[in-house]
């Protein structure tokens, strides 16, 4: 087997609430690295908090994940179903000598902070219950036995090389006096046991990875290569937050923002490829690399975003455009049986919508016969003045069988001849007759997708009402 197929990266994500735009990012980056490796991506839900964690977090991930496309080879696997595992090598730790038994209390942990800050210390623990030899009980924790001299180096495949003193580390908690494992100890003994080869996640972590790189080594385990990604920040240089946008990955969904979209979006956060902006996934497979993602914290810009997500839907197939667009559609109440009508539809708008949600809003008029106008655009343009222009289009339509993008122009146009006037005189008044509105896509493609009978109907129930203004 080639080292290119040993390549195995993870997803590890919390369930304490949504999959926000950073993890999501992550997930990504550790998810391409895999695929382009030909190795594994593997899905582990680090559910040890057994407080904050909950199905329903759980659930949003997954979903998550799946409507990005981020398909997982192993797992869901989840932590908390491990607990005894990690017991198990925290106890060989201790029969080793390479932790022990603490007991002292958070009041007193507190006071030693107080004390180190006051004296310009570092505020670590300082091994008071180090060499006293205690008996595991309820009240104790178990701290990993740091090394206090020599360096750790983390060879960054992001960041490069960065050099930890010893010194400066702590003597951590490794096991909770509750009996679970502290986040450190167990995703260190959950990726060597699941053979991770590449930890990839956020650079929030890096003050993390010494120590665990500390434990690796004193559980005997093979040291993972590590990759430390930037954090996402707003327009203002802060960490991304509700303030910013939304920071939810499925609130995007629920926006109306296609799954490709937000996967291109969120690689162009920190990673590049010349100047080229859109990018396919098979495409991204095919190039991502580390030696592309930079050190430097990328900024989150919503107007960007939306703009993909605009070139996304203009270039959507009508069929999976209907399919994306009808929850939007039942929310608004929109009968959506007729699927050929939905499908001419968006080729109507797709040109020129952001979101899904912006499609479903625009294409109102097309599903009533209670043309509502707007009180200016009938003002302007529903006046006896258009009268004739109007009946003689209701009047030639049900004899005219060309009904295609030129069929109608020619038709439109002819008209506008025989009467003597542009067709701009005819076309804005019919634009206001047909959707009551003076903005909307052409009028022949407004024609087309309604059918004859419909904008004849149309028609007829403007002259109307500009007749009860009379």
């Amino acid at each position: 087997m080639s080292e290119k197929e040993n390549v195995r990266t993870r997803f590890a994500p919390s369930p304490t609430g949504f999959l926000h735009v950073g993890g999501a990012r992550t997930a990504l980056f550790s998810w391409l690295y895999a695929r382009h490796e030909g190795g594994k991506f593997i899905l582990r839900i680090e559910d040890t908090d057994q407080v904050r964690s909950t199905e329903e977090s759980t659930k949003a991930i997954l979903d998550a994940l799946a409507w990005l496309g981020l398909n997982w080879d192993e797992g869901p696997f989840f932590q908390a179903q491990r607990v005894d595992i990690h017991r198990e090598m925290v106890k060989r730790l201790l029969d080793e000598g390479k932790a022990y038994c603490c007991v002292c209390t958070p009041d007193e942990l507190e006071g030693k902070r107080k004390k180190a800050l006051a004296e310009g210390r570092k505020p670590k623990y300082d091994g008071t219950c180090r060499d006293k030899n205690l008996p595991r009980s309820a009240s104790a924790v178990v701290r990993f036995r740091c090394p206090d001299t020599g360096v750790t180096c983390v060879n960054d495949l992001i960041k490069g090389m960065i050099t930890f003193n010893n010194e400066e580390l702590d003597d951590l908690v490794i096991e909770r006096s509750d009996g679970y494992p502290t986040y450190n100890f167990a995703v260190v003994v959950d990726d060597a046991q699941m053979e991770i080869t590449h930890v990839i996640r956020g650079d929030d972590h890096l003050n993390n990875t010494p120590r665990q790189i500390l434990l690796y080594q004193a559980l005997g385990y093979d040291v993972p290569q590590f990759a430390h990604v930037s954090m996402i920040m707003g327009s203002d240089k802060a960490r991304l937050s509700k303030r910013h946008g939304a920071t939810s990955v499925m609130a995007y969904k629920e926006m109306g923002y296609l799954p490709e979209a937000i996967v291109n979006y969120l690689v162009r956060l920190g990673w590049s490829h010349g100047d080229q902006e859109i990018f396919s996934l098979d495409e991204l497979i095919r190039i991502f690399t580390f030696e592309s993602v930079g050190r430097s914290a990328a900024v989150f810009n919503p107007e960007k975003l939306l703009w993909l997500n605009q070139h996304y839907i203009k270039e959507c197939e009508s069929e999976r455009l209907v399919e994306e667009t009808l929850p939007f559609w039942q929310k608004l109440g929109v009968d959506t049986s007729d699927r050929d009508l939905l499908k001419r539809v968006c080729g109507d708008l797709k040109t020129r919508s952001k979101t899904l949600a912006e499609l479903a809003d625009a294409s109102l008029f097309y599903f009533t016969d209670n043309i509502v106008y707007e009180k200016e655009a009938a003002d302007k343009f529903l006046n006896k003045g258009i009268v004739d222009h109007l009946t003689a289009i209701a009047d030639g339509l049900p004899a005219f069988h060309d009904f295609t993008k030129n069929g109608m122009e020619t038709f439109l146009r002819a008209i506008a001849g025989e009467r003597g006037v542009s067709l701009k005189i005819i076309a804005q008044p019919l634009r206001v007759a047909l959707t009551g509105r003076t903005v909307s896509p052409g009028v022949d493609e407004i024609m087309i997708t309604l059918g004859k009978e419909k904008v004849v109907k149309r028609i007829r129930k403007a002259l109307a009402f500009i007749a009860a203004k009379a």
